[in-house]
């Protein structure tokens, strides 16, 4: 009598290390706590059906909603093992993912969640927070503008004017670069009035004073950083065009150019152990005084004028480049060229030459001598009209370098102006150049949550209260990466070590600064295999490889993690 066996192979990769690292952040508990469901709710609960769904962004580079159901058909087996007996597909439909953001979406329900959990996260790795970076970011969509939601049209950061788009403001903490405070904001909201609101969220959650807050020029507004001072605070940031003139930076600079102002010399040191000099500065007093809630406040300020080696660089070969287009171009101003209008007087020359000097920024850079010779010749006669003597005017351009203009433009490349309030003996100049320039931090974070694998664009969803559950979600989950590649960073520090096996093309090659995607995807090919035979079930799962076993280890989870899916012999 032949046996029917039943065989069923789930794909399990990085599925139970996720899970698990989710639950020790405590995500899930945290979620059905801050978020009550409505009594209709059957299931598994929201924080549950939150912690798979990033689970399965986070290991497909998907947020779809419509693809989560059949993607966890095919792995029932392997997600109850990691979450409860009781999951089934249908917790998973599109229907059911909606309704988890829709409650995500609830501004006061994610405030005190995103709050406690922020809080336990710094107490539970110990990360002892001394900076937290401010910025935004855009996300577009193909859907268009609604009246009165969040996609508007505005200033793109992705170079798309043309699609509407939605802001996303985040603080982050350093040198980790994990979210600690998010907002959701119309796509056409302006910068500036988002930096205090920001600031405010980061104090309440984390409930600390003397935090150096780090941000781009549209957090220097001085009634921003009165808030900061007002609280006990720092800030750190470059003054915008509007607060430093031209003249006023001539003003800076003028002790420079006379030798009579010694500069700091900045080093930076790479990654690769060369230390380079990379910016030259000094710092000098101001005295600020602005009124916040109605209190007049008066401090300190520290500017520090700094010139970055590269940029003057950069910019020095970008101004002689277009320099030298700018003398080609007025050189060919009067060579004739089919379909050319011809130039026939002083002020078409003067619009010509204008326009070029304009579209290569070399204004005041070139001396224009428009030369005008007189020459006369004998037009002769024909027919009825007799020989006459004609003048011609010839317009010829003559151009020169005016090369105290351009030096004086040289000097003022790679100058930047950055103030801060926090005193010299916690932040020095070179301490402070260097902070800022860690700013990538915050991009990176922004490329992941709007690229892969959180791949926030292209945008699906079209009601504003998906889109903000949306994006708070994904938020989390940029936390999850944050966090676990800090971890693993952190302790192969503490153990001198580096970890190899991460690169497929070099097995051999080792670091010592993983990132979290490379720690995901060492962890596919991972099967489980089940043998349904009458009466009994046979279950194989995948042996761990020995890296696979070490990322374990450096995350603090238990092998168990991924055992536990396979037991032999079991009565189904």
């Amino acid at each position: 009598m032949s046996k029917t066996l039943n065989v069923t192979n789930e794909r399990v990769d990085d599925i139970p290390l996720l899970c698990a690292f989710l639950k020790q952040m405590r995500v899930q508990s945290l979620l059905d706590q801050h978020f009550p469901t409505h009594g209709n709710w059957q299931g598994l609960s929201l924080g549950w059906v939150a912690v798979v769904w990033l689970s399965y962004i986070l290991s497909q580079a998907d947020h779809r909603l419509s693809h989560v159901q059949p993607w966890a058909e095919k792995r029932l087996e392997t997600l109850r093992g990691c979450t409860t007996d009781t999951l089934r597909a249908l917790d998973f439909t599109d229907d059911r993912l909606q309704a988890v953001l829709r409650y995500l979406s609830d501004d006061r329900s994610w405030s005190e969640f995103e709050r406690e959990l922020g809080s336990q996260l710094v107490q539970v790795y110990d990360l002892k927070p001394r900076t937290a970076c401010l910025d935004s970011t855009t996300a577009n969509t193909y859907c268009g503008a609604n009246a009165d939601g969040l996609f508007q049209y505005g200033h793109s950061k992705d170079h798309r004017p043309d699609l509407a788009q939605v802001k996303l403001m985040l603080s982050t903490l350093d040198p980790l670069g994990m979210p600690i405070a998010t907002e959701i904001l119309p796509g056409n909201k302006a910068d500036d009035p988002l930096y205090t609101p920001a600031i405010e969220r980061v104090r309440s959650t984390l409930n600390q004073s003397g935090l150096l807050y780090i941000g781009d020029c549209k957090m220097a507004a001085l009634s921003t950083r009165g808030t900061v001072v007002a609280n006990q605070d720092y800030y750190l940031c470059p003054l915008p065009a509007t607060q430093l003139t031209t003249g006023e930076l001539e003003n800076y600079l003028s002790p420079v150019l006379l030798e009579q102002q010694a500069l700091t010399t900045i080093d930076y040191d790479y990654a690769n152990g060369n230390t380079k000099p990379i910016a030259v500065g000094y710092e000098t007093p101001v005295t600020r005084t602005t009124t916040v809630n109605g209190q007049v406040i008066t401090w300190t300020e520290r500017l520090l004028v700094v010139r970055s080696i590269a940029a003057a660089e950069s910019g020095e070969q970008a101004l002689l480049s277009r320099l030298e287009k700018a003398q080609v171009a007025l050189a060919q101003l009067n060579q004739p060229k089919r379909g050319k209008k011809r130039l026939t007087n002083l002020l078409s020359w003067q619009q010509a030459a204008g326009a070029i000097l304009q579209q290569y920024h070399v204004q005041g850079l070139l001396q224009l001598d428009y030369q005008l010779t007189h020459t006369k010749r004998l037009r002769r006669g024909y027919r009825q009209r007799k020989e006459q003597i004609v003048t011609e005017s010839k317009i010829n351009l003559v151009v020169t370098i005016d090369n105290a203009a351009l030096n004086r433009q040289i000097s003022l490349l790679g100058w930047r102006v950055y103030v801060t309030n926090q005193p010299i003996e916690q932040l020095s100049v070179a301490d402070a150049v260097i902070a800022y320039r860690q700013e990538y931090l915050m991009e990176r974070g922004f490329g992941r949550f709007k690229g892969f694998p959180l791949s926030l664009t292209p945008m699906y969803l079209q009601r504003d209260d998906h889109v903000t559950g949306l994006m708070r979600l994904l938020s989390i989950g940029l936390r999850v990466l944050t966090l676990l590649e800090f971890s693993v960073r952190r302790n192969l520090a503490a153990q001198k070590q580096k970890l190899a096996g991460l690169y497929a093309a070099n097995p051999k090659r080792a670091t010592a600064n993983p990132t979290a995607e490379q720690l995901l995807a060492a962890f596919g090919d991972i099967t489980l295999l089940m043998i349904d035979v009458p009466e009994r079930t046979y279950v194989h799962l995948t042996s761990l490889s020995p890296l696979q076993q070490r990322i374990l280890s450096l995350l603090c989870l238990p092998l168990e993690i991924y055992t536990q899916l396979s037991v032999d012999d079991a009565v189904p």
